[in-house]
This record gives C-alpha cells, sequence and structure tokens, in this order.
C-alpha cells in the first residue's frame, strides 16, 4: 500500500533514500580499500628499497673484503705466497704484482684485477684460512725474534749474571761461547765498528731458543 502526502509518494522515497545510503557506503568502503591498497604498495616500496640498500652495502663490504685479501697475498713474498692454495691464474697475477710495484696507478689497477679474480675463485675460504694462519705463524716468529733482541741487549749490560739466568733456561747453550760473543759484541759497541759479533750473539740466541 503506497502513501502519499502532500503530493510525496513515500514508497518512491525510501527506495531513492536507500539506493543512495547504499551507494554511499559503496563509495566509502571502495575509498577505504584503495586507502588500504596504496598503503600496501607503499610498504612495499620501501621494504624493496630497504632490501637494494642493504644488498648494494653487502656487495660494497664484499669488494673491500676481496680487495684487502688481494692486497695481503701481494705483500707476502714469493716463497710465502707458494704455501697458499693460489690458481693459476692468481700466481700470475701475483708475479706481475711484484713487477709494477713501484708504478702506482698501475699496481692500483692490478690490484683490482686481482680483487675480481678472487671474486669468482671457488676456493677463497680456504685462501682466507690459509693466509690466516701463514700471518699468525708469522706474527708469532716476529715476537720471538723481538724477544731475542731484548735477550741480547740484557747480555751486553747485565753480563755473566744474564748469562747465568739464561743457562738455566736454555742448558744447550755454551757459557764460553756467550761469553766471548758477548765480549766481542760490547768492544765493537764502544768503538762504533761494523757489527760482526753483535749479529753472530744474535743468530747464536736465535738457533738455541728456536731449536
Amino acid at each position: 500500500m503506497r502513501h502519499n502526502f502532500a503530493g510525496l509518494d513515500i514508497s518512491s522515497w525510501c527506495a531513492k533514500a536507500i539506493f543512495f545510503a547504499a551507494s554511499w557506503y559503496n563509495q566509502c568502503n571502495c575509498n577505504i580499500q584503495c586507502r588500504k591498497v596504496m598503503a600496501k604498495k607503499s610498504e612495499n616500496h620501501i621494504e624493496d628499497e630497504e632490501i637494494i640498500y642493504v644488498s648494494k652495502s653487502e656487495l660494497k663490504r664484499d669488494a673491500q673484503q676481496y680487495q684487502q685479501l688481494g692486497i695481503n697475498i701481494a705483500e707476502l713474498g714469493k716463497k710465502q705466497r707458494e704455501k697458499l692454495p693460489l690458481s693459476h691464474e692468481l700466481v700470475e697475477a701475483m708475479a706481475l704484482a711484484d713487477k709494477i710495484r713501484g708504478k702506482h696507478d698501475a699496481y692500483r689497477r692490478h690490484m683490482n684485477y686481482i680483487a675480481k679474480v678472487l671474486r669468482t675463485t671457488d676456493n677463497v675460504e680456504d685462501l682466507q684460512k690459509a693466509l690466516d694462519t701463514l700471518l699468525n705463524k708469522n706474527n708469532q716468529a716476529e715476537v720471538l725474534l723481538n724477544q731475542i733482541e731484548r735477550i741480547r741487549e740484557e747480555l751486553l749490560s747485565q753480563g755473566d749474571s744474564k748469562i747465568n739466568e739464561l743457562l738455566e733456561l736454555h742448558p744447550s747453550m755454551e757459557r764460553q761461547k756467550l761469553r766471548q760473543l758477548v765480549r766481542q759484541a760490547n768492544k765493537e759497541v764502544k768503538a762504533e765498528k761494523p757489527a760482526k759479533g753483535y749479529k753472530e750473539l744474535f743468530q747464536y740466541l736465535k738457533e738455541a731458543i728456536l731449536d
């Protein structure tokens, strides 16, 4: 049944009101969904940018590590490098590095090339471990040599008291030999002569202590 007040069709008016309300609701809901999609895209964009940024940082850090690895290997002597698992290509590259070491620009470019070769080397982890072991041994040897130099200086300044102390630690040493070398080294130092005995004393201590 339809009711008409002052010429107004109530049923028609209600239908239109419901239609407009439904349209308004759908439009609002659509706007909300669009905002969510845009926000999600924005978040994904930020995440993508962060991933790219981290990736570039890692690549840069890796490049620096390969560069430093190449420099550390190049600074070794030829005999020391023979102890490392270097490929034929790296052996030749290191030999060329030795030849052009004095040419700054050429050497820098060549080290960049060595870093690229290392980046594609399959056994780079084994190479790094072998280098670390070698450098550790070198450091230990350097510490021992410094200790021997200190002992030599103490022998020259303290004489027999230091000789007695040293013989207790290293009974294989000869007292007479030590006294002779210490006396000769002291004479050379005082007379400012070529340090033949000074060097012989160091060599004698080195052989006795390291053996």
